[in-house]
This record gives structure tokens, sequence and C-alpha cells, in this order.
């Protein structure tokens, strides 16, 4: 997961309420596991309506999305966050969002931004002719006219972003402490391997003629 410490850019100027995960990704999607090319399904539904804003050329490769309360609502699926990540989109800044989509961005190296309504309906304005900048350093959201919205983000969720850490970057980080707890425990109870050792043998041997 790359590091994340400042988005700024073009955004996108949506503010739509209650959209569900089947709407940044439909289900028809999610028979692949990888996490490129889902970009090409993300809002299927709204790109097919004539004059929609995500197909708009002066929004193209925008790195924010500004929506509207409830974001990510519905089903868990992690293909939504796998396709705004592939859309080029780092930080998605709304009123709220459903729990398990916010976790699914954060692993997935994007920002989610919770601000009060009023902020996100003059981000919308702004946005709609000038760049917008998502600080995590400083902890706001600001517009070329002097706009300065704090939000807040959990601080293990924000070390991470910022260092671009995931799952296995964290146990990675952890590799000499885990070394050294193994090597301790053969110390302490060498049966522990020995025993481990002779059940490997067990499982390898197993079915031999």
């Amino acid at each position: 997961m790359e590091p994340v410490t400042r988005v700024s850019g073009t955004a996108y100027p949506w503010g739509a309420k209650n959209i569900d995960t089947d709407v940044i990704i439909p289900a028809h999607w999610l028979k692949t596991i990888k996490r490129s090319g889902l970009g090409k399904g993300a809002f299927e539904t709204v790109r097919a309506q004539p004059g929609n804003i995500f197909d708009d050329p002066a929004y193209a490769g925008a790195p924010i999305l500004i929506a509207g309360d409830n974001f990510g609502c519905g089903s868990s699926r992690e293909h939504a966050a796998w396709a705004l990540g592939d859309m080029g989109i780092k930080a998605v800044i709304a009123p709220s969002f459903s729990d398990i989509f916010s976790g699914n961005a954060f692993k997935n190296g994007i920002v989610p931004v919770v601000l009060p309504q009023e902020a996100v309906d003059r981000l919308v304005e702004v946005a709609k002719t000038d760049p917008i900048t998502v600080d995590l350093e400083t902890m706001t959201v600001t517009t070329p006219y002097q706009d300065r919205f704090p939000f807040e983000l959990d601080a293990f969720r924000r070390r991470c972003l910022m260092e671009g850490l995931d799952e296995v970057g964290l146990t990675l980080a952890k590799d000499t402490a885990i070394s050294k707890f193994e090597e301790r425990l053969d110390d302490e109870r060498p049966w522990i391997r020995r025993d481990a050792a002779h059940a490997g043998f067990a499982v390898e041997g197993a079915g031999r003629t």
C-alpha cells in the first residue's frame, strides 16, 4: 500500500446521499479477485446517464470524491474500495460512511474524511471550479479560498495511511520482535519444535507405500 500524507487536486463534486456499494461497483463485477480493472465498472449505472459527472472531462482522473451522507452503505464488498482505488481516488469526503466501507477504504489506502454537511456543501461548490487538498499531517481539508475544515481520524488508521501499512506491512514491521520471540520459545520449550518436526514428518510420509 502506498503512503498517503496529502491528496490534492480536482474533486468530483457529486454530493449524492445513500450511495450503496452496488452503485459503486455492481454485483456482476464481483467475479474477479483482482483489484485492477474494476475502475471500468465503478458507478456503472450512474455512467449510463448522459452528462454524468464521472465521464465529464473536467474531472477526469480526480483523486478526491465528495459524496453525501451514508456513503458506502449496503453489502460489505471490498470490491467497492478496489474500484475507487482503480479509478485513482485517494480520498472520499462525506458527512458519514458505512462502518464496513470505511474500514475497507482505509485498508486500501483511501482516506475517508468525515465533515459536517455544511462543509461538504461548500466543498461541492468549490470543486466545480477549483482544487481541494486533504492533508493528513494537519488533519484539514483546504481550498484556494482560505476554507479550512478540520477532521478527525483514528490515530492508528492515520499512521497506517501515512506509512503505507496494510495488514502484511504491519506484520513485517514486527519481524524482529517475532523472530526474537520464536528464538526465545525454542530455548524455553524445545519440545514444541521437536513435536512439530515429528508431526511434519508424519504428514510428509503419509500415503507412501
